[in-house]
């Protein structure tokens, strides 16, 4: 026998130590290791790490197999891999239904088991009885199976078990949105069983859905059927959630070392280097310790003040846990791989000496890597003082295989038998590099000759639908239910794709199928779907955000291609619309937006663009594999004739009749206009003073009963009352007032009477409006009988009138009213029974039942043809319609961690926490507006843009948790009526009849803190303009950064009015903190008591639950902020706050005492203010520094201020800066160094604001 090399010697040492330590723990039968030698139990997350040091060991053999015996070994750890991967799939594959039902419910009981009996492969613990549901687990399992496979192992048999796979990749794709246990199976911290969301698992979802894409299962031996297919866009989702949470783990832990295995070996699931690099920081900086690091920071785990005799711990025992957490060396293994993988030789020898010294060496000398070391139980108190400086004792199993195995795999990269690229074989470490540019294709094509001749006029060339052929385009729709067949499989009962989304990625590829080409049109450009699709300049602007979000997401092989349908429904007049042309003719210049693009035709792309081949539509079940699915064949067949045709509208209008009188024509004048509920006319949004606090209540409070009775009575804000039952209302106004008044911080000099006086005062106020109103009601409609309303609506050629008739008749008479052959005959005493008559009537006059909701639809596509957007949202809100992407556009904002509110504050505002389905959405939506139609659609078209405009442009969203979409539409039309210098009523008419990407470009203003102006165009339709003007910076920042030398500009430009209150309004309505602010608050509310803010008091026990950069505790905060109704108060309480946060950060004083009242703070800055106002004969002295005389005594009791500001706060200081010797923070300072006792009053004081 030859002399084996050294490194021959070398590796049979490793062997041996695989051999000894992780293989002899393999089950014999199953494949799978037990936790340990008392635990049979086999988790899938442990088990694939296990496996991972034979896997590589079994590469470094196959290099240097100069031996037969070295194949044999080769070979045989080979297939121990295989044994382990299989076992692990026939334990899953016993759970086939729970994979096809957790597709449906998402649910954690439905989830696959996270652990199996290591002897039979059975489960071994109930459904409820565990954390099972663990994206991570799976993914990691399906990571691997990809790696490997690629590698060359020969792991998955048949058919069956590729479909299995499928499944599984479904079941992974939603990691984004599914709260789920985590990598520590805990949830949250404080291990009640509550799952949320989780970067390491989403990390880990995202780096198994790009390594499963388009993977052959049967290796190099396959063929299209074994093939693996993942929708790109998913990934993408993942990815996108991934990025907006890192460096955070879960809102209950702001940080986690499982993260190392997301940004590197083995997931290498983030593409941005920096990102990488501040995530590996603050783990370091905070989780590092001298035997390895903390799972997360106040991790109870295996500490010794935990009590291992219950399961959770009590929220305010996780404070005891700080400091003492037990440090696990497995991180050690991942640091060494991760900087191996990176090749920074330095730092591998570095943690490599690290891990030395804290492991543990066997009977034979074997070096162990221990699971944790926890302070032991007397040196607890020391480790208190001074962290990090005892002693440490192992606890947990030694050696601890997971971590032993990335121990060995280290080793085997260190001493040169690997290579990083063998471990990684799909090359996901290069993911972080820098591409080159991407190429968008852009492909126009015209429905028919008429529109190609069109565009020919305008020099721009393209091909019709009848031209591209062979190439077939397709709505995305027809893509989507394609994809449902994905995955079938009869003998498994496992169902195919469920989601029914396709994405941007997936529709910019070509598909192949047998000998045909498809090409689909993007998901956004599908007309059926919603009204914002009928309007060109929003689509326009659209295409321009999907082509720039290809430019940063596509990483595909070959470049993305968008196809556009030129359509007869897109002319303007029978002209092509400018904003088209123009969009086309950048596009042929080869730039949008600084995006590359290349006009041109199907054909001239074929050969650059990404194709996939949808092999998955043959009949392989039924031993077909080369012909369609006969399903699949008759929908395609069916489609081909009509995929393209339009639809026909309704005709309103009956035969020409004789005209009515005119008083007839205005009775029903204003209906839709008496359902409106947006606020604006009182000066403060927050409702405050008498009349605009009750006009709010009004449609804010619940419906009484005597309003749901009578649907038809409308509870709006500009006609100010219910149309029924007057008695009841001013008594109820006057309970609602005294109610909310007890909230406010009442001041000394009211009296109570003072309290009982305004509410009589609003009593008196009420009265008469009340009558008015009911009275004009009455009159309304009394004589109007049904007849002659539906012939008038057959008259009239006004589609705004048509819409007031309708509202009328759906109040009166319902959705479902049949109005077929009304208004033709003569009124007679059949008008009893309208109904049924006229439901027979109509039967012989066209054969059909015409029902309100029918003449509805037809004026709501009349609308959209006309664009009077005001009456196309009212339409859509009384059909119920709903925006197809809601559901989605919801969760896009969650999953960022972005709360979203709907409805009006303070009384209706509802908060939506987790993703609902589309049709819970739309009731909760509903329910919040009452009636107001317009409104409640407006809301979910908002949602839409505020999804896109977070996909896009993330950094408008920062320093925000909720947002209040109720408050920014009061705020849109605020804006409105300062910029049109209108007043309220005409401001939210304006808002409501914006066009779709006005209303975008509205909110793009509003988010972004840009000036803006409004020039009217032809139609009356308005265009929102940007000023640019350099005097407003984009966010606010206050008591932060720098002040710009802004006292010096304060007094010279009259124009500037208006400007701060205007910018505490945005930021107060949008929710905008400083940075880092609820950290800040944490410090201060360690120092005191209690904040008590609006009635609400933040316990200082909240610091022993929580962690200062824990998003429950910003959460906590916020929801004490969102008690305050008024934007601009609120923003006063946070610049307050903010103050409180550099008393404690300069450690002026020890402790602040008490529970701080944060108003009072706010109202003794105030008083400030108007004593200063009164030295120096200020702008103030005209309202609130008045000298007090009897009558403005009465008004002030009253709750008027002269000048209209909110919350008794002079409209004067909140328009002043914050900075300089009259700026908000001089006061707030001067406030606090007043009121609270801890400030020393005396003596000298070092004092800068920064």
């Amino acid at each position: 026998m030859r002399s084996r090399s050294n490194s021959g010697v070398r590796l049979d040492y490793y062997q041996r130590i695989v051999h000894r330590l992780i293989l002899a723990h393999q089950e014999p039968v199953t494949g799978l290791f037990p936790a340990s030698n008392v635990n049979s139990h086999a988790w899938i997350r442990d088990n694939v790490y296990c496996i991972l040091a034979v896997w590589g060991l079994s590469m470094a053999y196959k290099k240097i197999a100069d031996q037969d015996e070295d194949r044999a070994k080769c070979y045989e750890l080979e297939q121990s891999c295989v044994k382990l991967m299989r076992g692990l799939l026939m334990a899953m594959m016993n759970q086939k239904d729970k994979v096809e039902k957790f597709k449906m419910t998402q649910s954690p009981y439905d989830s696959l088991h996270a652990k199996y009996s290591s002897k039979n492969g059975l489960p071994v613990v109930g459904d409820n009885e565990w954390g099972h549901l663990q994206i991570d687990a799976v993914s990691l399992y399906l990571l691997i199976l990809a790696q490997m496979t690629a590698s060359g192992l020969q792991i998955v048999f048949s058919l069956d078990e590729v479909s299995f796979i499928q499944n599984l990749v479904f079941y992974i794709e939603s990691a984004y949105s599914i709260p789920d246990y985590g990598i520590w199976e805990r949830g949250d911290k404080t291990n009640h069983g509550e799952p949320e969301l989780n970067a390491s698992s989403i990390g880990m979802a995202k780096a198994a859905l790009e390594a499963m894409n388009e993977l052959d299962l049967f290796g190099a031996r396959g063929g299209p059927a074994s093939v693996i297919h993942v929708l790109a866009d998913e990934a993408h989702k993942c990815q996108a959630v991934l990025q907006s949470m890192l460096p955070r783990e879960s809102n209950s832990k702001e940080l986690d070392s499982g993260l190392l295995c997301v940004i590197g070996f083995p997931a290498f699931a983030v593409d941005d280097a920096q990102l990488i690099h501040n995530t590996k920081d603050a783990i370091l900086s905070r989780l590092q310790g001298k035997y390895g690091c903390k799972r997360f920071l106040r991790d109870g785990y295996r500490t010794p003040k935990e009590d291992p005799s219950r399961l959770y711990y009590e929220r305010w025992e996780l404070r005891m846990f700080e400091n003492i957490e037990c440090e696990w060396p497995l991180f050690y293994c991942y640091l060494i791989l991760f900087h191996a993988f990176q090749s920074d030789k330095r730092a591998v020898e570095e943690y490599a000496g690290r891990l030395e010294k804290i492991m543990v060496r066997s009977e034979d000398g074997i070096l162990l890597v221990p699971e944790s070391y926890a302070v032991p139980q007397d040196l607890v108190g020391f480790e208190y003082q001074k962290p990090g400086s005892q002693a440490r004792e192992v606890v947990g199993r030694c050696p601890f295989l997971w971590g032993q195995s990335l121990f060995i795999l280290g080793r085997l990269l260190q001493e040169g038998f690997l290579a990083v690229g063998e471990l990684d074989p799909l090359n996901r470490r290069l993911g972080a590099q820098k591409k080159p540019d991407v190429v968008v294709q852009v492909v126009i094509i015209a429905e028919d000759n008429e529109i190609r001749d069109k565009l020919a006029e305008h020099d721009l060339h393209v091909q019709t639908i009848a031209e591209v052929a062979p190439i077939e385009v397709q709505p995305a729709r027809v893509l989507s239910h394609l994809y449902t067949y994905l995955g079938r499989n009869r003998k498994l009962g496992l169902s195919g794709r469920k989601s029914r989304d396709v994405g941007i990625l997936s529709t910019s590829k070509l598909y192949s199928l047998k000998d045909r080409i498809f090409a689909f049109t993007p998901q956004f450009a599908d007309l059926s779907r919603f009204y914002i699709a009928s309007d060109n300049e929003l689509m326009i602007d659209i295409l321009k955000g999907e082509i720039n979000f290809l430019k940063s997401a596509w990483d595909l092989l070959g470049r993305p291609l968008v196809t556009l349908v030129l359509k007869r429904i897109h002319l303007d007049q029978d002209k092509i619309p400018l904003a088209m042309i123009q969009t086309m003719r950048k596009l042929k210049s080869g730039y949008i937006n600084g995006t590359r693009v290349m006009l041109g035709s199907l054909k001239d792309f074929l050969n650059t663009s990404a194709i996939t081949d949808l092999s998955f539509l043959g009949s392989t079940e039924d031993g077909y594999p080369d012909r369609l699915h006969p399903d699949v064949q008759t929908y395609l067949d069916e489609h081909l004739l009509r995929s393209f045709s339009n639809r026909s509208t309704m005709n309103l209008r009956g035969g020409q009749l004789r005209p009515r009188t005119l008083r007839r024509r205005m009775s029903c004048k204003g209906a839709i206009k008496k359902t409106r509920s947006i606020n604006v006319d009182s000066d403060n949004l927050g409702m405050e003073g008498p009349s605009p606090l009750t006009e709010r209540r009004l449609s804010s409070i619940v419906p009484p009963p005597w309003l749901q009775a009578n649907k038809q009575s409308h509870v709006s804000v500009f006609a100010t009352t219910p149309e029924e039952g007057p008695a009841s209302s001013p008594l109820q106004l006057g309970n609602e007032l005294s109610v909310r008044e007890n909230i406010y911080p009442v001041d000394p000099h009211h009296s109570r009477s003072a309290i009982d006086r305004r509410s009589e005062f609003v009593r008196q106020q009420e009265m008469p409006k009340i009558l008015i109103q009911r009275h004009r009601a009455e009159t309304n409609f009394a004589d109007t009988e049904v007849e002659e309303l539906i012939a008038m609506l057959r008259e009239t050629e006004n589609l705004e009138e048509q819409g007031d008739i309708l509202q009328y008749l759906v109040d009166t008479q319902g959705l479902d009213f049949n109005t077929a052959g009304l208004g033709f005959k003569n009124k007679s005493d059949d008008n009893a029974t309208p109904n049924a008559n006229g439901a027979a009537a109509g039967m012989l006059e066209e054969g059909r039942v015409v029902t309100v909701r029918d003449l509805l639809k037809g004026l709501y596509e009349k609308a959209c043809q006309q664009k009077l957007w005001g009456l196309v949202r009212h339409t859509a809100g009384m059909l119920g319609k709903r925006v197809e992407d809601l559901a989605k556009a919801v969760t896009d904002l969650l999953v960022r961690q972005k709360q979203v509110t709907v409805g009006m504050p303070p009384n209706n505002e509802h908060t939506i926490t987790a993703p609902l389905p589309e049709v819970e959405l739309r009731q909760l939506i509903h329910d919040a507006y009452g009636d107001d139609e317009s409104t409640a659609m407006l809301t979910q078209e908002l949602m839409v843009y505020l999804a896109m405009f977070i996909r896009t442009e993330p950094q408008l969203f920062h320093e925000m948790l909720r947002l209040r979409v109720g408050l920014i539409i009061q705020v849109m039309a605020k804006e409105l009526s300062r910029t049109l210098n209108c007043d309220g009523e005409a401001a939210s008419e304006h808002l409501l009849n914006l066009s779709p990407f006005e209303m975008k470009n509205l909110l793009y203003h509003i988010l972004s803190g840009k000036e803006f102006a409004v020039s009217s165009v032809a139609r009356g339709n308005l265009s929102i303009v940007s000023c640019k003007s350099s005097r407003v910076s984009k966010k606010s920042q206050i008591g932060l950064g720098d002040p710009e030398g802004e006292d010096a500009l304060i007094a010279t430009i009259d124009d500037r009015q208006g400007q701060w209150l205007r910018r505490r309004r945005l930021d107060g309505a949008l929710n905008r903190v400083p940075r880092d602010f609820y950290s800040r608050v944490w410090t201060v509310l360690e120092k005191c008591q209690g904040l008590a803010i609006e009635g609400r008091v933040l316990q200082q026990s909240l610091t022993q639950e929580m962690t200062p950069g824990e998003l429950k505790f910003a959460l906590e905060v916020e929801t004490a902020l969102n008690q305050i109704p008024q934007p601009e108060y609120r923003q006063l309480v946070v610049e307050a706050l903010m103050v409180l946060t550099l008393v404690t950060e300069h450690n002026m004083v020890p402790t602040l005492g008490g529970i701080i009242y944060v108003e009072h703070l706010v109202h003794k800055a105030n008083q400030l203010f108007l004593e200063d106002q009164r030295k120096v004969q200020g702008d103030a002295t005209l309202c609130c520094a008045k000298i007090k005389d009897g009558k403005e005594q009465q008004q002030a009791a009253s709750g008027m201020l002269l000048c209209g500001g909110a919350a008794y706060i002079c409209q004067h200081l909140y328009d002043s800066a914050p900075s300089g010797s009259y700026g908000t923070m001089t006061y707030m300072s001067r406030a606090v160094a007043l009121v609270l006792d801890c400030v020393p009053k005396h003596g000298e004081m070092e004092c800068a604001i920064s």
